[in-house]
C-alpha cells in the first residue's frame, strides 16, 4: 500500500489495528511511612506528588516536588467518619407552636393599631 508521498505506508506487525490501543490497569499502593522523617526521606522524581500514610499516628503525608526535585511536605490528620444521628420523627413542636403563637398575638397588635389592616390567622383558628 502506498501513501500520497510515494513512500510504502508504514506496517505495525502483531499489533493489530492502528488506533487501537490497549490499557492497563494503573498499579496503585498505599506508601507507608515512619513520621515526617519518612516522609521527608522517601525519594520522588521531579514534578511529582504522592500521598504516604504515617504509621506511627493519624496522618497522612502529601509530598511533592517542583521541577528541581525540591520537595514540599505537608501533613494532614485523619478522623474516623462518624454516621449521622437519625432524625427523630415525633419530635415536640409545642414550644415552637407557643412562639409562633405569641409572634402571631404581636403583629396582630401592632396591624390593631394601624387602624383597619386585616388581622392574619393564627394557627389554632385555622
Amino acid at each position: 500500500m502506498m501513501n500520497y508521498s510515494g513512500y510504502p505506508a508504514p506496517t505495525y506487525p502483531n499489533y493489530g489495528t492502528v488506533g487501537q490501543q490497549q490499557f492497563y490497569p494503573q498499579k496503585q499502593e498505599v506508601v507507608r511511612v515512619n513520621g515526617q522523617n519518612g516522609a521527608n526521606a522517601y525519594q520522588m522524581a521531579p514534578n511529582s506528588s504522592i500521598l504516604l500514610l504515617d504509621e506511627t499516628a493519624p496522618i497522612i503525608w502529601l509530598k511533592t516536588t517542583d521541577g528541581a526535585s525540591y520537595p514540599t511536605v505537608t501533613g494532614y490528620t485523619i478522623t474516623p467518619l462518624k454516621a449521622p444521628e437519625p432524625v427523630v420523627a415525633n419530635t415536640d413542636y409545642s414550644a415552637l407552636e407557643e412562639r409562633i403563637a405569641k409572634l402571631e398575638e404581636a403583629f396582630n397588635a401592632r396591624k390593631s393599631d394601624a387602624g383597619d389592616a386585616k388581622q392574619i390567622k393564627t394557627i389554632k383558628q385555622q
